[in-house]
């Protein structure tokens, strides 16, 4: 071998040694950015101003004023500036009348999306999708809402176009890309996206990173991450400590959440229905 591709061997392999410092320094950033504390789902309720349960069962979006209202408000009973109780048949934020009939909800629905509301936009995706209210069942169509609702910041949509690009619906088959899009909406606070990285990392192997995910979800209340660090612990993949820290985080959670207007609500729910 000559001086010259001495030196050139050299040279490659500075560049190869630079490369992959720069790989790893990226991948650590990105980690630091997705295992940071994510913001709240849906912050507080807009008129008791508690925190928002995470489990749909407890909120209900109303198309009439674009709000996110949790149940206990919408159960609970109301007065009249004199005093007097009211029918809860109107919406306890703007006290527009609840639609009578599936035509009225989405002829709402759809002055929302006119107004670029990212969640009704986002309904709308859902009904495409599952052909639900009279609208053809129609992935590409709903892909098409999703992508645009999630432009527009809608946690849900990103985790929906994740799970278009898993499923195949409306696009082919991409798990990268279907990881890409948990990702952002885990970052975003959804909890159901960050269980999902959890359930890929545990496939993958990677049992510390799928414990992260996990204890992640458990802080913003999502009790399937918390049965899943029962698994661990039962296989022995988690300490009793780890254990015991997710009962906490999830206590901690409740204590947020919970009320005596909200449970009063959650009874007339399903046990499998309730917001916790």
């Amino acid at each position: 071998m000559t001086i010259s591709d001495e030196n050139t061997k050299v040279d490659n392999n500075k560049m190869i040694n630079a490369t992959s410092n720069c790989e790893r320094l990226a991948d650590e950033k990105h980690d630091i950015e997705l295992f940071k504390e994510p913001p709240q789902l849906y912050g507080d309720c807009p008129i008791c101003f508690e925190r928002m349960p995470t489990l749909d069962s407890g909120w209900r979006y109303h198309a009439c004023c674009g709000k996110v209202i949790c149940s206990g408000c919408i159960h609970a009973p109301r007065y009249d500036n004199q005093g007097n109780k009211v029918d809860n048949e109107k919406c306890p934020f703007c006290r527009t009348s609840y639609p009578t009939s599936d035509e009225e909800m989405i002829e709402r629905l759809k002055k929302r999306v006119e107004a670029e509301d990212p969640i009704a936009i986002y309904n709308l995706g859902c009904f495409y999708r599952e052909g639900i209210y009279g609208f053809p069942q129609d992935y590409t169509k709903a892909l098409e809402l999703f992508r645009r609702a999630a432009k527009l910041g809608d946690t849900e949509a990103y985790l929906n176009i994740g799970c278009a690009h898993h499923a195949g619906q409306g696009i082919e088959v991409d798990t990268k890309q279907a990881h890409h899009y948990y990702e952002l909406s885990a970052m975003m606070g959804n909890e159901r996206a960050r269980h999902n990285l959890g359930c890929i990392e545990m496939d993958a192997g990677n049992i510390d990173r799928a414990q992260k995910h996990y204890m992640i979800a458990i802080r913003g209340g999502y009790s399937k991450s918390l049965n899943m660090i029962k698994q661990l612990y039962s296989y022995g993949y988690a300490t009793k400590d780890d254990y015991t820290t997710t009962l906490r985080l999830y206590q901690e959670y409740l204590g947020e959440i919970k009320s005596k207007q909200r449970d009063e609500a959650a009874a007339s729910y399903p046990e499998e229905k309730r917001y916790y």
